[in-house]
Protein backbone atom coordinates (compact mmCIF):
# COMPACT_ATOMS: atom_id res chain seq x y z
CA UNK A 1 0.00 0.00 0.00
CA UNK A 2 1.78 3.48 -0.91
CA UNK A 3 2.04 5.93 1.79
CA UNK A 4 3.17 9.32 1.98
CA UNK A 5 6.73 9.99 3.70
CA UNK A 6 9.13 13.14 4.26
CA UNK A 7 5.98 15.64 4.30
CA UNK A 8 7.76 18.29 5.90
CA UNK A 9 10.78 18.35 3.20
CA UNK A 10 8.10 17.83 0.24
CA UNK A 11 6.48 21.25 1.92
CA UNK A 12 9.81 23.06 1.73
CA UNK A 13 11.16 22.11 -1.50
CA UNK A 14 7.75 22.94 -2.83
CA UNK A 15 7.45 26.31 -1.60
CA UNK A 16 11.01 26.76 -3.20
CA UNK A 17 9.70 25.85 -6.44
CA UNK A 18 6.94 27.99 -5.97
CA UNK A 19 8.54 31.24 -5.51
CA UNK A 20 10.74 30.31 -8.61
CA UNK A 21 10.45 32.72 -11.71
CA UNK A 22 8.39 30.74 -14.07
CA UNK A 23 5.63 31.28 -16.83
CA UNK A 24 2.48 31.24 -14.24
CA UNK A 25 4.23 34.11 -11.92
CA UNK A 26 5.01 35.97 -14.81
CA UNK A 27 1.72 35.59 -15.93
CA UNK A 28 0.16 36.21 -12.55
CA UNK A 29 2.74 39.54 -12.51
CA UNK A 30 1.44 40.97 -15.46
CA UNK A 31 -2.37 40.42 -15.12
CA UNK A 32 -2.53 41.99 -11.71
CA UNK A 33 -0.13 44.68 -12.37
CA UNK A 34 -2.10 45.85 -15.75
CA UNK A 35 -5.36 44.85 -15.40
CA UNK A 36 -6.26 45.08 -11.25
CA UNK A 37 -5.98 42.71 -8.09
CA UNK A 38 -9.30 41.14 -9.23
CA UNK A 39 -7.51 39.63 -12.24
CA UNK A 40 -4.71 38.87 -10.53
CA UNK A 41 -6.59 36.96 -8.20
CA UNK A 42 -8.99 35.28 -11.21
CA UNK A 43 -5.05 34.54 -13.03
CA UNK A 44 -4.24 32.94 -9.79
CA UNK A 45 -6.96 30.49 -9.44
CA UNK A 46 -6.74 29.75 -13.25
CA UNK A 47 -2.73 28.84 -13.11
CA UNK A 48 -4.13 26.60 -9.96
CA UNK A 49 -6.77 24.51 -11.30
CA UNK A 50 -4.04 23.77 -14.44
CA UNK A 51 -1.86 22.08 -11.35
CA UNK A 52 -4.80 19.97 -10.15
CA UNK A 53 -5.44 18.88 -14.05
CA UNK A 54 -1.97 17.72 -13.81
CA UNK A 55 -2.23 16.48 -10.57
CA UNK A 56 -5.13 13.95 -11.82
CA UNK A 57 -3.06 13.28 -14.92
CA UNK A 58 -0.32 12.12 -12.87
CA UNK A 59 -2.40 10.11 -10.24
CA UNK A 60 -3.99 8.09 -13.46
CA UNK A 61 -0.87 7.86 -15.02
CA UNK A 62 -1.40 9.82 -18.27
CA UNK A 63 1.36 11.67 -17.76
CA UNK A 64 3.79 8.63 -18.20
CA UNK A 65 2.45 9.00 -22.08
CA UNK A 66 4.47 12.56 -22.17
CA UNK A 67 7.32 11.20 -20.68
CA UNK A 68 7.40 8.09 -23.26
CA UNK A 69 5.90 8.62 -26.28
CA UNK A 70 7.65 11.77 -28.47
CA UNK A 71 5.27 12.39 -30.46
CA UNK A 72 2.57 13.00 -27.55
CA UNK A 73 5.12 15.27 -26.10
CA UNK A 74 6.81 16.76 -29.17
CA UNK A 75 2.95 17.96 -29.99
CA UNK A 76 2.17 19.13 -26.39
CA UNK A 77 5.87 20.85 -26.21
CA UNK A 78 4.84 22.62 -29.45
CA UNK A 79 1.30 23.64 -28.32
CA UNK A 80 2.64 25.10 -25.69
CA UNK A 81 5.68 26.90 -26.32
CA UNK A 82 3.82 28.25 -29.20
CA UNK A 83 1.32 29.95 -26.92
CA UNK A 84 3.40 31.17 -24.48
CA UNK A 85 4.99 32.89 -27.16
CA UNK A 86 1.82 34.37 -28.37
CA UNK A 87 0.84 35.65 -25.11
CA UNK A 88 4.22 37.00 -24.97
CA UNK A 89 4.11 38.96 -28.53
CA UNK A 90 0.81 40.12 -27.50
CA UNK A 91 1.72 41.69 -24.70
CA UNK A 92 4.89 43.63 -26.59
CA UNK A 93 2.87 44.71 -29.85
CA UNK A 94 -0.09 45.74 -27.78
CA UNK A 95 -0.13 49.35 -26.46
CA UNK A 96 -3.72 48.34 -24.11
CA UNK A 97 -1.69 45.53 -22.79
CA UNK A 98 0.08 47.04 -20.14
CA UNK A 99 -1.87 50.60 -20.40
CA UNK A 100 -2.11 51.63 -16.86
CA UNK A 101 -4.34 54.51 -17.56
CA UNK A 102 -7.00 53.21 -19.20
CA UNK A 103 -10.08 50.55 -17.77
CA UNK A 104 -9.52 47.12 -18.69
CA UNK A 105 -12.62 45.50 -19.96
CA UNK A 106 -11.21 41.82 -20.43
CA UNK A 107 -13.52 39.12 -19.28
CA UNK A 108 -12.47 37.15 -16.09
CA UNK A 109 -13.19 34.30 -17.81
CA UNK A 110 -10.64 35.26 -20.34
CA UNK A 111 -8.12 35.23 -17.81
CA UNK A 112 -8.71 32.47 -15.95
CA UNK A 113 -8.75 30.17 -19.41
CA UNK A 114 -5.23 32.32 -20.73
CA UNK A 115 -4.00 30.94 -16.89
CA UNK A 116 -5.20 27.44 -17.10
CA UNK A 117 -4.44 26.76 -20.32
CA UNK A 118 -0.55 28.08 -19.99
CA UNK A 119 -0.15 26.15 -17.41
CA UNK A 120 -2.32 22.84 -18.68
CA UNK A 121 -0.22 22.91 -21.71
CA UNK A 122 3.04 23.09 -20.01
CA UNK A 123 4.52 18.99 -20.49
CA UNK A 124 7.56 20.30 -18.11
CA UNK A 125 4.83 20.83 -15.65
CA UNK A 126 3.58 17.12 -16.37
CA UNK A 127 7.45 15.98 -16.55
CA UNK A 128 8.05 17.75 -12.90
CA UNK A 129 5.11 16.02 -11.61
CA UNK A 130 6.01 12.51 -12.36
CA UNK A 131 9.49 12.93 -11.02
CA UNK A 132 8.86 14.98 -8.15
CA UNK A 133 6.05 13.60 -6.19
CA UNK A 134 7.27 9.30 -6.49
CA UNK A 135 9.89 10.23 -4.41
CA UNK A 136 7.42 11.41 -1.09
CA UNK A 137 5.54 8.41 -2.13
CA UNK A 138 6.73 4.75 -0.70
CA UNK A 139 5.17 1.42 -1.78
CA UNK A 140 5.45 -2.14 -0.81
CA UNK A 141 6.49 -3.15 -4.20
CA UNK A 142 2.45 -3.50 -5.17
CA UNK A 143 0.51 -0.94 -7.89
CA UNK A 144 0.71 2.51 -6.54
CA UNK A 145 -2.63 4.42 -5.30
CA UNK A 146 -3.31 7.47 -7.02
CA UNK A 147 -4.14 8.85 -3.47
CA UNK A 148 -0.99 10.09 -2.37
CA UNK A 149 -0.71 11.73 -5.76
CA UNK A 150 -3.80 13.48 -5.41
CA UNK A 151 -3.00 14.53 -2.23
CA UNK A 152 0.67 16.28 -2.42
CA UNK A 153 -0.26 17.63 -5.92
CA UNK A 154 -3.19 19.15 -3.99
CA UNK A 155 -0.96 20.33 -1.25
CA UNK A 156 1.26 21.93 -3.64
CA UNK A 157 -1.72 23.35 -5.37
CA UNK A 158 -2.85 25.00 -2.52
CA UNK A 159 0.40 26.60 -1.75
CA UNK A 160 0.73 27.77 -5.43
CA UNK A 161 -2.87 29.62 -4.93
CA UNK A 162 -1.55 30.95 -1.85
CA UNK A 163 1.54 32.28 -3.33
CA UNK A 164 0.01 33.42 -6.32
CA UNK A 165 -2.93 35.00 -5.17
CA UNK A 166 -1.08 37.54 -2.88
CA UNK A 167 1.13 38.23 -5.52
CA UNK A 168 -1.58 38.90 -8.51
CA UNK A 169 -3.62 40.72 -5.51
CA UNK A 170 -0.26 43.18 -4.61
CA UNK A 171 0.34 43.56 -7.79
CA UNK A 172 -2.88 44.78 -8.53
CA UNK A 173 -1.92 47.40 -6.03
CA UNK A 174 1.27 48.53 -7.40
CA UNK A 175 -0.26 48.75 -11.13
CA UNK A 176 -2.50 51.43 -9.00
CA UNK A 177 0.12 53.06 -8.07
CA UNK A 178 1.74 52.91 -11.51
CA UNK A 179 -0.92 54.67 -13.49
CA UNK A 180 0.31 58.06 -13.60
CA UNK A 181 3.86 56.45 -14.53
CA UNK A 182 3.71 55.91 -18.33
CA UNK A 183 7.68 55.00 -18.57
CA UNK A 184 7.34 52.26 -16.53
CA UNK A 185 4.26 50.59 -17.43
CA UNK A 186 6.02 50.24 -21.02
CA UNK A 187 9.25 49.07 -19.11
CA UNK A 188 7.32 46.86 -17.21
CA UNK A 189 4.90 45.67 -20.52
CA UNK A 190 8.59 45.34 -22.35
CA UNK A 191 9.50 43.11 -19.98
CA UNK A 192 7.18 40.82 -19.03
CA UNK A 193 6.91 40.26 -22.85
CA UNK A 194 9.85 39.87 -23.50
CA UNK A 195 10.28 36.79 -20.62
CA UNK A 196 7.06 34.86 -22.07
CA UNK A 197 8.60 34.81 -25.49
CA UNK A 198 11.71 33.27 -23.65
CA UNK A 199 10.03 30.73 -21.64
CA UNK A 200 7.80 29.75 -24.74
CA UNK A 201 11.38 29.13 -26.82
CA UNK A 202 12.82 27.40 -23.71
CA UNK A 203 10.09 25.18 -23.43
CA UNK A 204 10.22 24.45 -27.40
CA UNK A 205 14.03 22.85 -26.70
CA UNK A 206 13.17 20.84 -23.53
CA UNK A 207 14.05 17.52 -24.23
CA UNK A 208 12.26 14.24 -23.55
CA UNK A 209 13.82 12.73 -20.41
Amino acid sequence: MADIQNLLLFIGLSWILIVTPGPDLIYVLTKGISTGKKAGLISAFGVTLGIFVHTIFAALGLSVILRTSALAFMIVKVVGAGYLIYLGIRTLINKDELDLNKEKQTSTRKIFTQGLLSNTLNPKVALFFMAFLPQFIKTDGTEISPVPFLVLGSVFALFTMLFLATLGYFSGAVGHYLKTKESVSKWIKNISGSIMVLLGIRLAFLHQK
